[in-house]
């Protein structure tokens, strides 16, 4: 005689208007991060863009500034100092009231993507989206401009999880008009040693722009403390 199937339990559904505040915390504290005591590393650096490649050495230290050398053109060696920059940035380790303490967050809708996540106080006009303790939307003012990232994969390191693939527009906070073109991203993160700390290895950055589409990867290669 065989056991009836059983049915998997039903996500509860969010009710909007819901304080999120715990569970955007959940979100935010499972996002992957550096050790507070982060030594650095460094290694290869590669660009290409159109059948065009440069390669020079890069140096990411301890206290997170990149520096590129061995390449000449200006606008290469800004483009590749800016990826590891902004990776880096991301990996600081902040206490979740040290950023958030001044916001409130409150549930809107929830679809494919996540539940919203509606940002009062402080980031008022800010609103995320959360999934499975992933933040899987982000829609920020930032600097009179508005950014908007979808994730749509993950990489589960066991210490906490870094977008894999995602997209980015910029548009005008008043007008809602994007401001270049659409990007898509694809991110390959390893090991600088066994267990860690991960480190970019791979971006693909894909973007189009009336019409005309763009690709350029950023390799880091020979990666080492």
């Amino acid at each position: 005689m065989t056991a009836a199937p059983t049915e998997a339990p039903t996500p509860a559904v969010i009710a909007p208007g819901s304080d999120l505040r715990e569970a955007f915390r959940a979100a935010y504290e499972n996002r992957y991060t550096w050790d507070p005591d982060f030594a650095g590393y460094q290694g290869r650096c590669v660009f290409e863009r159109a059948g065009r490649r440069l390669e020079g050495r890069f140096q990411v230290g301890a206290d997170l500034k990149a520096t590129v050398e061995g390449i000449e053109d200006a606008e290469v060696h800004k483009a590749l100092a800016s990826q590891l920059w902004e990776v880096a940035i991301h990996r600081v380790r902040r206490a979740f009231e040290q950023t958030h303490g001044e916001n409130t967050f409150t549930a809107g809708d929830t679809d494919d993507v996540g539940t919203e996540v509606i940002v009062g106080g402080k980031g008022e006009g800010d609103r995320y989206r959360i999934k499975d303790d992933v933040v899987t939307m982000v829609h920020r003012h930032i600097h009179g401009t508005v950014v908007t990232i979808f994730t749509e994969s993950v990489t589960h390191t066991g210490s906490g999880y870094l977008s894999r693939t995602y997209t980015s527009q910029y548009s005008d906070p008043a007008s809602g008009a994007p401001r270049g073109g659409l990007s898509h991203f694809t991110d390959t993160f390893v090991p600088l040693v066994e267990g860690g700390p991960w480190v970019l290895s791979e971006r693909v950055v894909e973007t189009r722009e009336e019409g005309a589409d763009q690709r350029t990867v950023f390799r880091f290669l020979d990666l080492e403390p």
